[in-house]
């Protein structure tokens, strides 16, 4: 930066001083303010891909809340299962069993149709895979929210007034459902980590275009003022010579006269 600070010479130098800035024009530094320019566009898209890892956390914990209520909902038909095998129960009681079985298996349907981010369902399967762009490159990560459908876990006719239910389907609907909230949970881990990483590169990039074109003014003002003692004296001596000149043609022509 240093030897910057009277780059172009002139007009070039006040330029600088003025601005406050190494690379005022193109002209002051080619090559640098190329360089400059490419570490604006890499912090830029450091932070702006910071953002996107926000909002894709943000995704992750609204889907991570709804497949929470889905394991509660789940956890409570398998309590109604095991009490609907007990020998002792008539079939009228395992009849209001599937009435609220029922009723928890649309609460399951609702919640799958319902929970969104930014208009995006997220637990119905149409946008399971959701790509968040985590800088310019461009490179990305992909958050699976799954799907909680009752067709996808299975239990959509799971009815315990049939001789022949299977405890088992519910667990086989919690066991997904886990799964999914366990990826869910790595992903967040990684965009949390990803996060820090975008917004410390982008700190030191920002920091070695600041480097570039950032104009030490103390050293430039100082070096502007050799420049101006420089250029003084070689007028001054510049004038001494043709004075010098002068005085010598007139002593000549005088000897001749």
């Amino acid at each position: 930066m240093s030897d910057m600070s009277i780059r172009g010479g002139g007009p070039g130098i006040y330029g600088q001083i003025a601005s406050g800035s190494a690379l005022p024009t193109a002209a002051a530094g080619p090559a640098e303010l190329g360089i400059a320019e490419r570490e604006e566009t890499q912090a830029t898209g450091l932070e702006v891909g910071a953002e996107n890892m926000k909002s894709g956390i943000e995704l992750s914990n609204v889907a991570d809340g709804g497949l929470a209520n889905i394991t509660d909902s789940l956890q409570r038909m398998r309590e109604l299962a095991i009490q609907a095998g007990n020998g002792t129960i008539t079939d009228s009681d395992r009849s209001h069993i599937q009435d609220e079985i029922d009723e928890l298996k649309q609460g399951i349907a609702d919640i799958a149709s319902q929970t969104t981010y930014n208009t995006k369902n997220l637990l119905d399967g149409t946008n399971s895979n959701i790509r968040i762009a985590t800088d310019s490159n461009p490179n990305s990560v992909t958050v699976d929210t799954g799907d909680a459908t009752l067709e996808k876990l299975g239990i959509k006719d799971f009815d315990v007034t049939k001789p022949d239910f299977n405890i088992d389907d519910i667990d086989k609907a919690l066991q997904a459902v886990n799964d999914t909230r366990s990826s869910i949970g790595a992903k967040t881990n990684a965009l949390e980590h990803g996060i820090n990483y975008n917004y410390n590169a982008a700190e030191n990039t920002t920091a070695a275009q600041s480097r570039l074109e950032d104009l030490d003014i103390p050293k430039a003002v100082t070096d502007l003022k050799k420049k101006e003692t420089l250029d003084t004296y070689q007028v001054m001596m510049q004038r001494m010579k043709q004075d010098n000149e002068r005085a010598q043609s007139a002593q000549l022509f005088g000897n001749i006269g």
